[in-house]
């Protein structure tokens, strides 16, 4: 029996698992411009006409559509952990899918609020013309989803938040930050998360990431 001729059209072994460090990387970046709200190199991950599910009542057909909505729902008064892992990644030439293990925290102080959920991620990709891999689809299926309000952890601190309430020597006031910005040392970010009047927030806040 004479060796086996090598397919052309089959990716080598090397350049599938090369194929599937990029797509693991690109879903890291995803996540962490995510939470980070650093929404121009988000944008980056996705195409143009990128869409998303997260159930029958949000769907989007375009990035910027999606890109609009975590806008609007996840701005600096929404704290989110999105942690991704058990990657099941195939690839077929230029396009490849994905199943992640997600598992994520949302934490809204002003609504007295903290989510805690998991879910499945399923992903579509394509390699761009520039030869790097983007989102063509993303969205998951929950296997559970709890909420819990603050103020039944009374001895809850929020002890950092990049983004909202600083405690300063003279008493507590709200910055925004630009995330990019340093924290000047005289800084020292402390908030006690008080009670608020509203337990729990639409499902707009919880449902998409």
């Amino acid at each position: 029996m004479g060796p086996v001729r090598p397919n052309p059209s089959r990716p080598t072994a090397s350049a599938a698992s090369a194929d599937v460090l990029e797509i693991h990387r690109l879903k890291f970046r995803y996540v962490r411009t995510l939470d980070s709200k650093l929404w121009e190199d988000f944008a980056e991950t996705m195409i143009p006409e990128a869409t998303a599910t997260y159930s029958e009542y949000l769907q989007f057909e375009s990035r910027e559509a999606y890109l609009t909505f975590l806008r609007n729902t996840l701005g600096p008064h929404v704290i989110t952990e999105h942690r991704c892992d058990h990657p099941e990644i195939d690839v077929d030439g230029d396009r490849a899918t994905g199943i992640w293990y997600l598992s994520d925290t949302v934490l809204i102080p002003e609504n007295n609020m903290l989510l805690r959920g998991a879910a499945f991620y399923t992903d579509e990709y394509v390699r761009c013309d520039d030869g790097r891999w983007r989102i063509a689809h993303t969205g998951y299926e929950r296997t559970y989803e709890v909420v819990l309000s603050l103020s039944d952890l009374p001895s809850l601190r929020l002890t950092a938040n990049r983004w909202g309430l600083t405690q300063h020597s003279d008493g507590i006031e709200s910055v925004e930050r630009d995330p990019r910005e340093t924290v000047r040392r005289d800084e020292t970010p402390e908030e006690s998360i008080g009670g608020s009047d509203q337990e729990h927030p639409g499902s707009e806040h919880r449902a998409a990431g």
